[in-house]
C-alpha cells in the first residue's frame, strides 16, 4: 500500500538488438534513473554499455547484431527463439512499459507477438524506421502495435502521426555521446604516437558480416594510400561484438593498427585523427560531432544490394548529407566501395584544406538540426516522454 510521497520508480523492460542501440539504451537508462531515482528497475536485452548501467541481458548481443536480408536467413531460427524467450520473459516479469530500441527485425516481432497475445503493456519504440527512405508501409505496421514512437530526426513524426501513432522528436542521442570531448594528447601518449605523426581512424562496423566484408577493402585502400602519402598510424575503435574479428583482420595492415574498445578511447582516437574512413552508420554523426573529416563506405551481400536498389527512395545514406540536402561527405557504396576510390577520398581529406573546411561547415549545419526543442539532452527528452506515457496509461491496460 502506498504511504504517500513520490510514486514508486517504474519497472521498464528495454530491448536493444545491436551496438548502436546499446549506446542509446545506456544513455536512456541513466536519464531515467536521474529522473526517478535509484529505485528504477530494469530488465531486457542489451550490450556492454547497457550492462554497465545495471541491465542483465537475457541474450548475447552478438546473436542479434546481423545486417542484411540474406545475412539474417541462416540465423533466423536462433533469432526467433530469442523472440519467443523475450516475450515469455515480459509476460512473466510484468513490466510497466516495454521500450524497444531500433533493430526492427527483432524488436517488432516481439511487439507484434505481445499484442497478438493480448498484452496491454505500453509499448514504446525508440528510433523511427526510415520510412522516408524505403518501405513506407512500415509506418502503418508499427502503428498497429506501439503506443508511442520516439524519433531522432525532426522531419520524421508526421510520417507516423498520419497513421495514428503518436510520435515525438527527442533529438539525436549522438548529442549526448561526448564525441567532441576526446583527448588527442592522451591517445598519443597512451600509444607512443609523436605529436607530428599522422593518425587515421578506421571504423569497419559493429556487425560481424559487415566487418568481414569491409576489412579487406579498407586494408587494401590503406596500402594504396601509404604508397602515395607515406607512413601513418591507424586507430580502430571497435565493440565487443566484433573485436576479435577486427584484431585478426588488421594484423597485416599498414599503420601498425591500434585496436581500442570503449567510448572514451574511441573519442580520444577521433581527437587525434586527421581523417576517418567509416562504415556507413551512426558513427558518422559521432565523427561529425568530433569534427573529423570522413569518407563513408558500405557493402552488403550482392543479393541484398540488388533488393535495396529496387526499393530505396534516397540516393544518399550519410545523415550529414541527408540533413543538409547536398553531398559533402563522400559515400562509397556497392561497387564504389573499392580500394582506389577510398584511398583517393582519404588523400583529399588529409591534404585538401578546402575539402576539409567544407565538411566541417556541413557538420555544424547538420548537428544544429539534431537538437530537440527546449534544450534538453536527447536521452532526458526520451526519458521524460516515456514517463509521460506511463503516467497517462490506465492501470487496467497493463499485463
Amino acid at each position: 500500500m502506498s504511504t504517500g510521497g513520490a510514486p514508486p520508480a517504474p519497472f521498464i523492460f528495454l530491448i536493444a538488438g545491436e551496438p548502436s542501440g546499446d549506446a542509446i539504451g545506456a544513455a536512456l537508462i541513466a536519464a531515467l534513473r536521474e529522473r526517478v531515482g535509484d529505485g528504477l528497475r530494469i530488465a531486457g536485452i542489451g550490450g556492454e554499455q547497457m550492462t554497465a548501467e545495471g541491465l542483465p541481458s537475457l541474450v548475447p548481443l552478438s546473436d542479434l547484431a546481423i545486417g542484411g536480408v540474406v545475412e539474417v536467413l541462416p540465423r533466423a531460427p536462433r533469432i526467433l527463439r530469442h523472440v519467443r524467450e523475450t516475450v515469455a520473459a515480459i509476460r512473466a516479469t510484468r513490466p510497466e512499459a516495454v521500450v524497444t530500441i531500433d533493430s526492427s527485425g527483432f524488436t517488432w516481432r516481439i511487439a507484434e507477438r505481445l499484442r497478438r497475445q493480448g498484452v496491454g503493456t505500453p509499448l514504446i519504440h525508440y528510433v523511427a524506421p526510415m520510412v522516408w527512405a524505403w518501405r513506407a508501409g512500415r509506418a502503418r505496421r508499427i502503428a498497429r502495435w506501439y503506443n508511442h514512437l520516439l524519433t531522432l530526426l525532426p522531419f520524421e513524426p508526421p510520417y507516423f502521426e498520419r497513421e495514428g501513432l503518436a510520435a515525438s522528436f527527442v533529438g539525436h542521442p549522438v548529442l549526448d555521446s561526448g564525441a567532441e570531448r576526446g583527448d588527442a594528447a592522451r591517445f598519443r601518449g597512451d600509444f607512443g604516437i609523436a605529436s607530428d605523426e599522422l593518425v587515421l581512424s578506421v571504423l569497419p562496423g559493429s556487425r560481424p558480416g559487415e566487418v568481414r566484408r569491409l576489412l579487406p577493402v579498407f586494408g587494401d585502400a590503406l596500402r594504396r594510400l601509404k604508397s602515395e602519402i607515406g607512413p601513418f598510424r591507424v586507430a580502430l575503435p571497435t565493440v565487443a561484438t566484433v573485436a576479435e574479428i577486427v584484431a585478426r583482420g588488421v594484423a597485416e595492415w599498414p599503420g601498425r593498427p591500434i585496436v581500442v574498445r570503449g567510448t572514451a578511447a574511441k573519442y580520444d582516437a577521433f581527437a587525434a585523427s586527421r581523417a576517418a574512413l567509416a562504415a556507413s552508420g551512426t558513427v558518422a554523426l559521432e565523427l561529425a560531432l568530433a569534427g573529423v573529416p570522413m569518407a563513408v563506405a558500405y557493402r552488403l551481400n550482392p543479393l541484398t544490394e540488388m533488393l535495396l536498389d529496387r526499393i530505396l527512395k534516397v540516393r544518399q545514406v550519410n545523415l550529414v548529407n541527408l540533413l543538409i540536402g547536398r553531398v559533402v561527405v563522400p559515400e562509397h557504396l556497392r561497387r564504389d566501395c573499392a580500394p582506389a576510390p577510398l584511398a583517393a577520398s582519404l588523400k583529399r581529406l588529409i591534404g585538401d584544406e578546402a575539402v576539409r573546411s567544407a565538411q566541417l561547415a556541413a557538420y555544424s549545419e547538420a548537428v544544429a538540426q539534431l537538437r530537440a526543442p527546449g534544450g534538453r539532452s536527447p536521452s532526458r527528452a526520451a526519458a521524460d516522454q516515456i514517463l509521460a506515457v506511463l503516467a497517462a496509461q490506465p492501470k487496467e491496460s497493463l499485463i
